[in-house]
């Protein structure tokens, strides 16, 4: 039996609906500050919550952020809180949502296609899947 490293993934309407439907749910956005402010971020300002930002890789290097679990841990401290991580494409929040689990969090969703999605044939994001291609809230700036 392998051990089970993360709760799995969701569509991000399913996560909408999740944060929705739980109170204790948290966005947690794992990507850089410029992707934050230039590329945009879900508005969650229609369900009374703000995204948490913490990044999982420090901009410019991309090392893994050595302090990702305590900066989450000074934010949602309640290990039982469902936590639900989005990045650009799925992949670096797949690695905090594992890594959260490690660290005792008891409900670690990753966040398929992230905020831009996968790339389309032509090599752009934004069209294939993700948050934004969802239709759900986003803002820029």
């Amino acid at each position: 039996m392998t051990k089970k490293t993360y709760a799995g993934d969701l569509t991000p309407q399913q996560t909408w609906d999740m944060l929705s439907e739980f109170p204790k749910a948290q966005l947690i956005d794992v990507r850089t500050n410029a992707e934050f402010v230039y590329v945009g971020n879900p508005d969650l300002s229609a369900l009374n919550k703000e995204v948490v930002q913490v990044y999982w890789q420090v901009f410019p290097a991309m090392d893994v952020n050595s302090d990702f679990i305590a900066e989450i841990g000074e934010t949602i401290s309640d290990k039982e809180t469902p936590l639900l991580l989005i990045c650009r494409s799925g992949v670096r929040s797949l690695y905090a949502a594992e890594a959260l689990t490690a660290a005792g969090y008891k409900e670690c969703y990753n966040i398929a296609g992230g905020f831009e999605g996968d790339k389309n044939p032509q090599g752009h994001r934004g069209g294939v899947n993700g948050w934004k291609v969802a239709g759900l809230p986003w803002k820029q700036g």
